[in-house]
């Protein structure tokens, strides 16, 4: 089997793939990107949590144009995981209208985004409909 590595570095694989925020550690803020201060409170300190595996789709839109050799269309969104929000496509569901609604709860799930000359897999993340 090939090794696989994250294609961002808050995402966790092996047996059971999830996320991990970094979240303030005066406010509760949380943030995917790496932070000097809390843009919330200012706050230094943060600690890493798991995110929730499960949410509901706040808002999407269904992308009809993108850069060359992206496949279109694709449903781009916001995941609310227990009060955690995650910008992520929706994946695994036709991306229209019928298929994808507001409100709609989702599961993250992780997909082959390619391989290099060596053979070690990168792996994205997106939310699939529950």
């Amino acid at each position: 089997m090939a090794d696989s590595i994250p294609l961002v570095d808050y995402l966790v694989l092996g047996d059971d793939p999830h996320l991990i925020a970094h979240e303030c550690t005066s406010c509760g803020a949380r943030y995917f990107d790496r932070r000097n201060a809390c843009a919330a409170c200012e706050g230094t300190n943060f600690t890493d949590v798991e995110v929730p595996r499960e949410g509901v789709l706040k808002t999407f839109t269904i992308v009809s144009f993108a850069a060359p050799g992206i496949p279109v269309p694709f449903v781009a969104g916001v995941v609310d995981c227990d009060g955690t929000s995650v910008r992520a496509n929706v994946i695994n569901v036709d991306p229209d209208p019928e298929h994808v609604r507001l409100g709609m709860k989702v599961k993250l799930a992780t997909y082959s985004v390619g391989e290099d000359a060596n053979g070690v897999e990168a792996v994205g993340f997106g939310f699939e409909p529950v």
